[in-house]
């Protein structure tokens, strides 16, 4: 059995998106007008696309990138992981504010017009201000639909919503060409990942943090989709939600023959691999024996521009067993 080598794959046809990113945007944002959009149960408004954005996650940083927002950006901070480098020029010109999220005072330093993230979290007691705060401020608040607060408001994971959130993007920005674009690349390489099918029959473990109870790909979020996008069997479909405590008992009682160690800044994949071959029982899994691991980013497990990025990469490690 052949090892499964560490893969941050990106297709040729989602590399279009590069000449995107560093052009202007075919839309004339000066003088698109007014923008409103509905977002996790309020009304974003802007007079105009923004100009002075910040974004707060990696997420939110890179769906603006996507779009070609780079030269709109006046500031963002909090990777969870390496920029996608497709996107390294764009973020290497935009200033860093913070490692994680930074204070309100360096954030309305920049007199932004919108700040924008990946999860609610931006805007709560331990983030930059709450939406409100910053609302009466006269900053306009934006956060991706699969980290709204209120559960209630989150889309269920579909292609069809990441599409939806980089349509967002593309309004928030007076870039809808680009957005559509981009959707557009999605879709052509869902289809060219689902004739391939190089999943078809395969068992994969999704294992992204913790070792005590692993936390693993359930069957309602971004694991799930890019497992299906493959063609491959998610060990734990049947848990409820995104991601879900699972125990050893049930790894070992799957037995995968391939396991996705998720790569992160607060969780490696290289010590997620150690603590498996050091196991007394979890060095005897199929997989393990095999060393058929696949490392994906953790940019690349959660919906957004690269959740696409993570389908490829597992499609193309699995067809290189």
């Amino acid at each position: 059995m052949r090892t499964l080598t560490p893969v941050i794959a990106v297709v040729s046809a989602v590399a279009l998106t590069v000449g995107l990113a560093a052009c202007g945007s075919t839309d004339d944002a000066a003088s698109a007008g007014a923008i409103s959009l509905q977002n996790c149960g309020r009304t974003v408004t802007l007079d105009a696309p923004a100009t002075r954005a910040i974004t707060v996650n990696q997420g939110a940083t890179e769906s603006a990138l996507a779009v070609g927002a780079g030269p709109d950006l006046a500031g963002t901070a909090y990777l969870d992981d390496a920029i996608a480098p497709r996107y390294q020029q764009a973020y290497d010109a935009v200033p860093v504010l913070a490692e994680k999220y930074p204070d309100l005072e360096t954030v309305l330093s920049k007199k932004p017009d919108l700040v924008a993230a990946s999860y609610s979290s931006a805007f709560g007691d331990k983030g930059i201000g709450s939406r409100d705060e910053l609302g009466g401020l006269g900053i306009a608040t934006y956060v991706s639909p699969f980290g709204c607060e209120n559960k209630a408001d989150r889309p269920a994971t579909s292609w069809d919503a990441i599409a939806g959130e980089a349509s967002d993007y593309g309004t928030l920005f007076g870039r809808t060409t680009e957005a559509d674009a981009e959707n557009q690349t999605m879709r052509a390489t869902l289809s060219r990942l689902a004739q391939a099918a190089h999943g078809k029959g395969v068992k994969v473990l999704w294992w992204d943090n913790e070792t005590t109870a692993p936390s693993v790909g359930a069957g309602q979020g971004g694991p799930q989709l890019i497992m299906e996008a493959v063609g491959a069997t998610n060990v734990f479909a049947a848990l409820p939600g995104s991601w879900a405590d699972a125990s050893w008992e049930q790894v070992v009682a799957a037995d995968p023959e391939v396991i996705v160690l998720i790569d992160a800044n607060f969780s490696s994949a290289e010590s997620k691999r150690a603590y498996l071959e050091s196991d007394p029982v979890l060095r005897d899994l199929k997989a393990v024996q095999n060393q058929a691991y696949v490392v994906i980013p953790f940019s690349e497990s959660t919906p957004g521009a690269r959740t696409i990025d993570g389908a490829v990469a597992l499609s193309d490690a699995l067809g290189a067993r």
